[in-house]
Protein backbone atom coordinates (compact mmCIF):
# COMPACT_ATOMS: atom_id res chain seq x y z
CA UNK A 1 0.00 0.00 0.00
CA UNK A 2 1.27 3.33 -1.01
CA UNK A 3 0.56 6.86 0.18
CA UNK A 4 2.02 9.91 -1.58
CA UNK A 5 5.95 8.49 -1.15
CA UNK A 6 5.85 6.43 1.72
CA UNK A 7 5.62 2.48 0.59
CA UNK A 8 3.90 0.80 3.68
CA UNK A 9 4.73 -2.27 4.73
CA UNK A 10 1.41 -3.89 5.41
CA UNK A 11 -2.43 -3.05 6.08
CA UNK A 12 -2.16 -3.52 9.82
CA UNK A 13 -2.63 -0.48 11.10
CA UNK A 14 -2.32 0.74 15.18
CA UNK A 15 -5.61 2.76 15.74
CA UNK A 16 -5.18 6.45 17.36
CA UNK A 17 -6.28 6.60 20.75
CA UNK A 18 -5.64 9.36 22.99
CA UNK A 19 -3.74 8.41 26.30
CA UNK A 20 -2.13 5.07 24.74
CA UNK A 21 -0.82 5.69 21.29
CA UNK A 22 2.05 7.95 22.78
CA UNK A 23 5.58 7.22 21.14
CA UNK A 24 6.94 4.30 23.25
CA UNK A 25 3.27 2.53 22.37
CA UNK A 26 3.43 3.19 18.91
CA UNK A 27 7.11 2.20 18.62
CA UNK A 28 6.75 -1.18 20.49
CA UNK A 29 3.45 -1.82 17.60
CA UNK A 30 5.75 -0.62 14.90
CA UNK A 31 8.36 -3.09 15.83
CA UNK A 32 6.05 -6.22 16.09
CA UNK A 33 4.93 -5.61 12.18
CA UNK A 34 2.33 -2.66 12.23
CA UNK A 35 2.16 -1.04 9.00
CA UNK A 36 1.27 2.13 10.42
CA UNK A 37 0.72 4.43 14.10
CA UNK A 38 -1.54 7.24 14.62
CA UNK A 39 -0.32 9.47 17.39
CA UNK A 40 -2.78 10.30 20.13
CA UNK A 41 -5.27 13.06 18.53
CA UNK A 42 -4.02 16.54 18.96
CA UNK A 43 -6.52 19.58 19.06
CA UNK A 44 -6.16 22.01 16.24
CA UNK A 45 -7.41 25.05 18.37
CA UNK A 46 -4.32 27.61 18.91
CA UNK A 47 -4.73 28.08 22.90
CA UNK A 48 -3.98 24.29 23.19
CA UNK A 49 -1.21 23.96 20.95
CA UNK A 50 1.44 25.13 23.81
CA UNK A 51 -0.63 22.86 26.49
CA UNK A 52 2.37 20.16 27.98
CA UNK A 53 0.11 17.40 26.47
CA UNK A 54 0.02 18.48 23.25
CA UNK A 55 3.92 19.01 23.25
CA UNK A 56 3.82 15.37 24.47
CA UNK A 57 1.63 14.24 21.34
CA UNK A 58 3.91 16.05 19.11
CA UNK A 59 6.77 13.79 20.34
CA UNK A 60 8.19 11.68 17.48
CA UNK A 61 12.34 11.61 17.92
CA UNK A 62 13.82 8.15 16.90
CA UNK A 63 10.37 7.38 15.78
CA UNK A 64 10.33 4.78 12.10
CA UNK A 65 8.53 7.06 9.58
CA UNK A 66 6.19 7.71 8.22
CA UNK A 67 4.95 9.70 11.08
CA UNK A 68 1.41 9.98 11.46
CA UNK A 69 0.00 12.67 13.19
CA UNK A 70 -4.15 12.77 14.14
CA UNK A 71 -5.61 16.64 14.08
CA UNK A 72 -9.19 17.08 15.54
CA UNK A 73 -10.73 19.85 15.01
CA UNK A 74 -14.17 22.10 13.35
CA UNK A 75 -13.14 25.29 12.01
CA UNK A 76 -11.26 24.66 8.40
CA UNK A 77 -8.67 27.08 8.47
CA UNK A 78 -7.86 26.09 12.02
CA UNK A 79 -7.33 22.80 10.77
CA UNK A 80 -5.31 23.91 7.56
CA UNK A 81 -3.14 25.62 10.03
CA UNK A 82 -3.06 23.00 12.64
CA UNK A 83 -1.85 20.48 9.38
CA UNK A 84 0.54 23.05 8.46
CA UNK A 85 2.17 23.34 11.54
CA UNK A 86 2.06 19.30 12.08
CA UNK A 87 3.69 19.02 9.04
CA UNK A 88 6.68 21.73 9.66
CA UNK A 89 7.28 19.70 12.75
CA UNK A 90 7.82 16.32 10.91
CA UNK A 91 4.52 14.75 10.46
CA UNK A 92 4.67 12.64 7.22
CA UNK A 93 1.13 11.93 7.15
CA UNK A 94 -1.80 13.93 8.81
CA UNK A 95 -4.87 11.85 10.10
CA UNK A 96 -8.36 14.04 10.27
CA UNK A 97 -10.67 12.64 13.31
CA UNK A 98 -14.26 12.48 12.24
CA UNK A 99 -14.74 8.89 14.36
CA UNK A 100 -14.37 10.14 17.95
CA UNK A 101 -17.47 9.76 19.46
CA UNK A 102 -16.55 11.11 23.05
CA UNK A 103 -18.29 13.72 24.32
CA UNK A 104 -16.11 16.30 25.52
CA UNK A 105 -14.84 16.60 21.41
CA UNK A 106 -18.53 15.91 19.70
CA UNK A 107 -19.57 18.99 22.70
CA UNK A 108 -17.33 21.36 20.14
CA UNK A 109 -18.70 19.53 16.93
CA UNK A 110 -15.52 17.83 16.30
CA UNK A 111 -14.56 14.46 15.85
CA UNK A 112 -17.88 12.12 14.37
CA UNK A 113 -20.39 15.00 15.16
CA UNK A 114 -19.02 16.69 12.15
CA UNK A 115 -20.53 13.44 10.19
CA UNK A 116 -24.19 15.41 10.43
CA UNK A 117 -22.73 17.99 8.51
CA UNK A 118 -21.39 16.89 4.87
CA UNK A 119 -20.94 20.49 3.52
CA UNK A 120 -18.55 21.34 7.02
CA UNK A 121 -16.68 17.96 6.00
CA UNK A 122 -16.10 18.65 2.44
CA UNK A 123 -14.83 22.22 3.99
CA UNK A 124 -12.11 20.67 6.23
CA UNK A 125 -10.68 18.59 3.99
CA UNK A 126 -10.19 20.55 0.90
CA UNK A 127 -8.60 23.08 3.33
CA UNK A 128 -5.85 20.73 4.53
CA UNK A 129 -5.33 19.23 1.30
CA UNK A 130 -4.97 22.49 0.26
CA UNK A 131 -2.47 23.58 3.13
CA UNK A 132 0.15 20.38 3.24
CA UNK A 133 2.28 18.36 0.73
CA UNK A 134 1.98 15.18 2.95
CA UNK A 135 -0.86 12.82 2.50
CA UNK A 136 -4.15 12.98 4.26
CA UNK A 137 -6.35 10.60 5.40
CA UNK A 138 -9.27 10.31 7.10
CA UNK A 139 -10.85 8.40 10.22
CA UNK A 140 -15.01 8.22 10.53
CA UNK A 141 -17.88 6.00 11.63
CA UNK A 142 -20.49 4.72 9.64
CA UNK A 143 -22.66 7.77 10.58
CA UNK A 144 -24.45 9.88 13.08
CA UNK A 145 -26.51 6.98 14.36
CA UNK A 146 -28.20 4.03 13.02
CA UNK A 147 -30.87 5.86 10.75
CA UNK A 148 -28.44 7.71 9.32
CA UNK A 149 -25.26 5.94 8.01
CA UNK A 150 -23.37 8.41 5.74
CA UNK A 151 -20.05 6.38 5.78
CA UNK A 152 -20.75 6.19 2.02
CA UNK A 153 -20.99 9.48 0.80
CA UNK A 154 -18.45 11.08 3.30
CA UNK A 155 -15.88 8.88 1.60
CA UNK A 156 -16.80 10.44 -1.70
CA UNK A 157 -16.53 13.74 -0.63
CA UNK A 158 -13.02 12.95 1.17
CA UNK A 159 -12.04 10.86 -2.28
CA UNK A 160 -12.81 14.24 -3.98
CA UNK A 161 -11.15 16.61 -1.98
CA UNK A 162 -7.79 14.66 -2.25
CA UNK A 163 -8.03 12.43 0.83
CA UNK A 164 -5.69 9.22 0.36
CA UNK A 165 -7.16 6.58 2.48
CA UNK A 166 -9.97 6.68 4.61
CA UNK A 167 -10.24 3.99 8.21
CA UNK A 168 -13.90 3.30 8.59
CA UNK A 169 -14.97 2.16 12.46
CA UNK A 170 -18.27 -0.22 12.39
CA UNK A 171 -20.68 2.21 14.67
CA UNK A 172 -21.96 5.14 14.18
CA UNK A 173 -22.05 8.33 16.61
CA UNK A 174 -24.44 7.37 18.05
CA UNK A 175 -23.72 3.41 18.78
CA UNK A 176 -20.16 4.64 21.01
CA UNK A 177 -18.83 1.52 21.92
CA UNK A 178 -21.84 -0.02 22.82
CA UNK A 179 -23.25 -2.89 20.65
CA UNK A 180 -20.95 -4.70 17.99
CA UNK A 181 -19.66 -3.26 14.95
CA UNK A 182 -20.73 -3.88 11.92
CA UNK A 183 -18.84 -4.34 8.12
CA UNK A 184 -21.65 -3.94 6.00
CA UNK A 185 -20.89 -0.34 5.65
CA UNK A 186 -17.31 -0.76 5.45
CA UNK A 187 -18.13 -3.22 2.26
CA UNK A 188 -19.94 -0.43 0.71
CA UNK A 189 -17.29 2.29 0.78
CA UNK A 190 -14.69 -0.04 -0.33
CA UNK A 191 -16.84 -0.77 -3.12
CA UNK A 192 -18.11 2.95 -3.96
CA UNK A 193 -14.40 4.77 -3.74
CA UNK A 194 -11.00 3.69 -5.39
CA UNK A 195 -8.88 5.18 -2.54
CA UNK A 196 -7.61 2.52 0.21
CA UNK A 197 -10.03 1.58 3.26
CA UNK A 198 -9.63 0.10 6.40
CA UNK A 199 -11.84 -1.55 8.73
CA UNK A 200 -11.96 -1.24 12.39
CA UNK A 201 -14.00 -2.19 14.99
CA UNK A 202 -14.45 -4.89 17.21
CA UNK A 203 -11.17 -6.74 15.66
CA UNK A 204 -9.86 -8.72 18.31
CA UNK A 205 -8.56 -12.35 17.10
CA UNK A 206 -6.40 -13.11 13.78
CA UNK A 207 -9.25 -14.88 12.58
CA UNK A 208 -11.82 -11.75 13.02
CA UNK A 209 -9.37 -9.91 10.80
CA UNK A 210 -9.56 -12.91 8.26
CA UNK A 211 -13.14 -12.67 8.33
CA UNK A 212 -13.72 -9.07 8.11
CA UNK A 213 -11.17 -8.58 5.04
CA UNK A 214 -13.12 -11.53 3.27
CA UNK A 215 -16.40 -9.56 4.42
CA UNK A 216 -15.61 -5.71 3.35
CA UNK A 217 -12.50 -6.12 0.41
CA UNK A 218 -10.70 -3.74 3.00
CA UNK A 219 -6.99 -2.92 2.18
CA UNK A 220 -6.15 -3.45 5.82
CA UNK A 221 -7.33 -3.34 9.37
CA UNK A 222 -6.82 -0.75 12.45
CA UNK A 223 -6.52 -2.46 15.71
CA UNK A 224 -7.40 -0.43 18.50
CA UNK A 225 -8.53 -1.97 21.97
CA UNK A 226 -6.98 -5.47 21.17
CA UNK A 227 -3.43 -4.33 21.12
CA UNK A 228 -3.88 -2.69 24.68
CA UNK A 229 -1.11 -4.76 26.55
CA UNK A 230 -0.44 -7.15 23.54
CA UNK A 231 1.79 -4.86 21.22
CA UNK A 232 3.21 -8.07 19.87
CA UNK A 233 -0.75 -8.94 18.25
CA UNK A 234 0.42 -7.91 15.29
CA UNK A 235 3.20 -10.24 14.87
CA UNK A 236 0.52 -12.85 15.42
CA UNK A 237 -2.24 -11.09 13.07
CA UNK A 238 0.16 -10.79 9.77
CA UNK A 239 1.38 -14.57 10.71
CA UNK A 240 -1.72 -15.50 10.56
CA UNK A 241 -2.82 -13.45 7.63
CA UNK A 242 0.22 -14.38 5.42
CA UNK A 243 0.41 -18.15 6.77
CA UNK A 244 -3.23 -19.15 7.74
CA UNK A 245 -1.86 -20.83 10.80
CA UNK A 246 -1.15 -19.18 14.48
CA UNK A 247 1.69 -18.41 16.41
CA UNK A 248 1.66 -19.63 20.09
CA UNK A 249 1.80 -16.40 22.82
CA UNK A 250 4.60 -15.05 23.51
CA UNK A 251 6.56 -16.46 26.84
CA UNK A 252 6.64 -15.33 29.98
CA UNK A 253 10.36 -13.53 29.66
CA UNK A 254 8.80 -11.86 26.16
CA UNK A 255 6.18 -10.18 27.53
CA UNK A 256 8.33 -9.07 30.43
CA UNK A 257 10.72 -7.91 28.48
CA UNK A 258 8.24 -5.73 26.08
CA UNK A 259 6.30 -4.68 29.20
CA UNK A 260 9.46 -3.37 30.86
CA UNK A 261 10.58 -1.69 28.07
CA UNK A 262 6.77 0.22 27.65
CA UNK A 263 7.47 1.50 30.96
CA UNK A 264 10.97 2.47 30.47
CA UNK A 265 9.81 4.50 27.82
CA UNK A 266 6.89 6.54 29.41
CA UNK A 267 9.06 7.06 32.26
CA UNK A 268 11.35 8.56 30.05
CA UNK A 269 8.92 10.96 28.19
CA UNK A 270 6.46 12.01 30.57
CA UNK A 271 9.18 12.08 33.84
CA UNK A 272 8.42 9.74 37.04
CA UNK A 273 5.77 11.01 38.65
CA UNK A 274 3.26 11.49 35.71
CA UNK A 275 4.92 8.29 33.80
CA UNK A 276 4.03 6.40 36.86
CA UNK A 277 0.46 7.24 36.76
CA UNK A 278 0.01 6.73 33.21
CA UNK A 279 2.07 3.15 33.70
CA UNK A 280 -0.62 1.74 35.68
CA UNK A 281 -3.22 1.27 33.51
CA UNK A 282 -0.77 -0.29 31.00
CA UNK A 283 0.57 -2.45 33.40
CA UNK A 284 -2.91 -3.70 34.22
CA UNK A 285 -3.50 -4.46 30.52
CA UNK A 286 -0.61 -6.42 30.53
CA UNK A 287 -1.45 -8.98 33.56
CA UNK A 288 -4.75 -9.26 32.21
CA UNK A 289 -6.04 -12.52 32.31
CA UNK A 290 -2.82 -13.87 33.33
CA UNK A 291 -2.71 -16.14 36.45
CA UNK A 292 -3.00 -13.73 39.30
CA UNK A 293 -3.18 -10.64 37.01
CA UNK A 294 -6.36 -8.79 38.25
CA UNK A 295 -4.49 -9.30 42.71
CA UNK A 296 -1.23 -7.94 40.62
CA UNK A 297 -2.42 -5.19 38.90
CA UNK A 298 -4.49 -3.55 42.43
CA UNK A 299 -1.24 -4.22 43.74
CA UNK A 300 0.75 -2.46 41.26
CA UNK A 301 -1.96 0.67 41.47
CA UNK A 302 -0.74 1.27 45.17
CA UNK A 303 3.26 1.57 43.80
CA UNK A 304 4.29 5.24 43.46
CA UNK A 305 7.76 5.25 42.23
CA UNK A 306 9.04 3.97 38.75
CA UNK A 307 11.95 1.64 40.25
CA UNK A 308 9.55 0.21 42.21
CA UNK A 309 6.78 -0.44 39.20
CA UNK A 310 9.84 -1.93 37.20
CA UNK A 311 10.63 -3.97 39.86
CA UNK A 312 7.41 -5.37 41.11
CA UNK A 313 6.05 -6.05 36.95
CA UNK A 314 9.59 -8.12 36.86
CA UNK A 315 8.87 -9.91 40.05
CA UNK A 316 5.24 -10.84 38.29
CA UNK A 317 6.56 -12.41 35.18
CA UNK A 318 9.42 -14.18 36.77
CA UNK A 319 6.77 -16.07 38.78
CA UNK A 320 4.89 -17.07 35.29
CA UNK A 321 8.47 -18.50 34.13
CA UNK A 322 8.64 -20.76 37.18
Amino acid sequence: MQLGAHVLLNGLFVAPMAGVTDRPFRTLCRRFGAGLAVSEMISSRPELRGSRKSRLRLEHRGEAGPVAVQIAGADPAMMADAARLNAAEGAQIIDINMGCPAKKVCNVAAGSALLSDEPLVARILEAVVAAVDVPVTLKIRTGPDPARRNALRIARIAERAGVQLIAVHGRTRACGFRGQAEFETVAEVKAGVRIPVIANGDIGTPEEAARVLALTGADGIMLGRAAHGRPWIFREFLHFLNQGTKLPPPAAAEMRAVALEHLEGIYSLYGEELGVRIARKHIGWYVRGLPGGEAFRREANAIVSAHAQLAAVGRFFDGLEG
